[in-house]
């Protein structure tokens, strides 16, 4: 098994959406916010070679979206999916698998773009399986009024158009265990339903996808949960009995969203769960 960081772009959001209750005396010290209150994040996907399948965990915002659209999301950088991939000697048309963690527009937007002629949708990967769960699949299709306006319909019912689209059996418990894609997945509810996190038993290491579990190292401290999660306290008991686990285990925990830190592990402190070290992919991955 090889990994790859799939770097997809950039953006910026709100601070204290990001943070929910949490004051911006505390949260800016770890994620400093522009003169507008925007805080720097990143859309980090994650590429899984295992013999002859390469399975793209999330897909970032995609770009057929309007200058208008992208207007509110302050995007920087140069990266993008398909340099990504270029770096690694991979194209789109090689990807087998593509995991969809849930249905938020800047987790599988880049999943469906423009046709030739910009008449319509395709599927930005044409030979691969689109997984979600059927439970999170009913969700985003008849979305709550809190999530409408992430749960885009270009970015979804096209999947379903394309005939991709295959479903990961839900377990009894919340982890499924030693899934059809290679590797282990945990069930989250709190941000939005039925949330999908890979863990990655990769060597001597076991590496988690943290998707919206943990956006960045500021969100380590128990309360400090996103404005965005349906539902706060539920996010709040996962993050606390998964953090537990992390320490226990030495998890190391790869970071989507946080810009400046791209893996890590966790330790016990007095102050409950917090950032142990700091490592790059490529000291990770090597």
């Amino acid at each position: 098994m090889k990994l790859y960081p799939i770097n997809t772009g950039n953006f910026k959001l709100d601070g204290g959406a990001m943070f929910g209750v949490v004051p911006k005396l505390l949260w800016q010290k770890t994620n400093p916010a522009d003169q507008n209150n925007m805080i720097d994040l990143s859309a980090r996907c994650l590429l899984i070679e295992d013999g002859k399948r390469l399975t793209l965990i999330d897909t970032g915002m995609g770009n057929k979206q309007s200058d208008k659209f992208f207007g509110y999301y302050n995007l920087w950088g140069n990266d993008s999916i398909d340099k990504s991939l270029n770096k690694y000697g991979f194209n789109k048309d090689d990807i087998t698998d593509v995991f969809m963690t849930h249905l938020h527009f800047d987790h599988c937007g880049g999943s469906i773009q423009w046709n030739k002629n910009r008449t319509g949708y395709e599927s930005a990967f044409k030979n691969a399986r689109f997984w979600s769960n059927e439970d999170h699949w009913l969700w985003a299709t008849a979305p709550n009024k809190r999530e409408k306006a992430s749960f885009l319909k270009e970015n979804i019912f096209p999947i379903e158009d394309s005939g991709q689209l295959k479903f990961v059996p839900i377990p009894s418990g919340d982890v499924l265990k030693n899934s059809e894609l290679g590797f282990d997945v945990l069930f989250a509810n709190g941000h939005t339903d039925k949330q999908m996190i890979p863990i990655i038993h990769y060597k001597d290491k076991i590496i988690v996808f943290m998707a919206d579990l943990l956006p960045t190292v500021g969100h380590l401290p128990l309360p400090y949960v996103m404005g965005y999660d349906t539902r706060p306290l539920l996010t709040l008991d996962e993050k606390e009995r998964f953090l537990n686990k992390a320490a226990d285990e030495n998890y190391y925990l790869f970071l989507e969203h946080d810009a400046h830190h791209e893996i890590i592990t966790v330790q016990y402190t007095d102050k409950g769960v917090r950032l142990k070290n700091s490592f790059s992919c490529e000291e990770i991955f090597k």
